[in-house]
């Protein structure tokens, strides 16, 4: 549940909206002037399984359904989203909970393990008990590692970098949102998730793909995404967190507009994933698994 070290002033957390404005005073070319502005919001989101509280974490009112999802499946908590019965999204003075009702296995699982964490903005691993849980990565035979889908044309992924910029509202708003995208074979973003925290963004974009790929199997005429039809793109650097959760999901291909990390690095090279940074106009590297780019 949500802590009483949030409950500081009844009006300190805005809960319904994604940004808000605010009065500021502007220094510019030598020139004050007071105008309002667009700023995101950031709330304590309690992610409460079965009556259980697991993890608070500082995140945007935004696509609150694909995180609980996201995080559920990006944890290892989920084995797979028919795992997870319901999500109910509650409202209160101190923030939002969301309570998911999932599988008993699940849940026994999940408090065999259980980290009663406050998270930074989108923290990633703070609040493990053990180096064998902060790394904790999914089981993969040699044949999954190496397996090549389709390889991704080199020109289409660089597209991605054009596709993502006009798609991401609250960052244009407000200058303060990261964005992760699922991106499909001709470089087109398809899916767009954004939030105040990378790991948080991932999260809400692993989320909707698997609420979408549900959505689908009742639609099989849909064209359905998946992780070997293209590649998820995020606006931040690519830490090792982002790498173990698309890992966890099974997505083949990341691709970070910044830079990785040596560790991120090593951890794309064991669990296969073709890992990209640098993502920019007319340029982009990659640091493993390289076998899934065509030039």
């Amino acid at each position: 549940m949500l802590s009483e070290q949030f409950v500081l002033t009844d009006s300190l957390f805005s809960i319904d909206a994604p940004l808000t404005e605010v009065n500021v005073t502007r220094w510019r070319n030598g020139e004050l002037s007071k105008v309002q502005d667009k700023v995101a919001e950031e709330v304590p989101i309690a992610l409460v399984y079965n009556g259980v509280s697991h993890a608070v974490m500082l995140a945007t009112p935004l696509d609150l359904e694909d995180f609980a999802l996201g995080f559920s499946l990006s944890e290892g908590i989920l084995r797979d989203k028919s795992d997870l019965y319901d999500i109910e999204v509650v409202k209160q003075p101190q923030g939002i909970e969301l309570r998911l009702e999932i599988a008993s296995e699940c849940f026994a699982k999940m408090k065999e393990r259980r980290r009663n964490l406050v998270g930074r903005t989108g923290c990633g691993i703070c609040g493990a008990e053990s180096l064998e849980q902060a790394l904790r990565l999914p089981q993969m035979d040699n044949a999954n590692k190496n397996a090549v889908s389709k390889p991704l044309l080199a020109a289409n992924i660089q597209a991605a970098f054009h596709a993502i910029q006009n798609k991401q509202t609250l960052q244009q708003a407000t200058g303060a949102t990261h964005a992760c995208a699922w991106i499909d074979a001709q470089g087109e973003a398809m899916l767009v998730r954004e939030d105040v925290g990378r790991h948080n963004a991932m999260d809400k974009l692993i989320g909707a793909l698997a609420r979408q790929d549900n959505n689908r199997q009742e639609n099989k005429e849909a064209k359905r995404p998946n992780q070997h039809d293209g590649f998820v793109l995020t606006s931040s650097r690519a830490s090792v967190e982002m790498v173990q959760k698309v890992a966890t999901a099974g997505i083949e291909v990341l691709a970070a507009i910044s830079a990785p990390t040596g560790l991120a690095i090593r951890i794309a090279e064991t669990y296969g994933v073709t890992l990209i940074g640098f993502l920019r106009d007319n340029q982009f590297v990659i640091y493993a698994h390289k076998q899934r780019v065509q030039f």
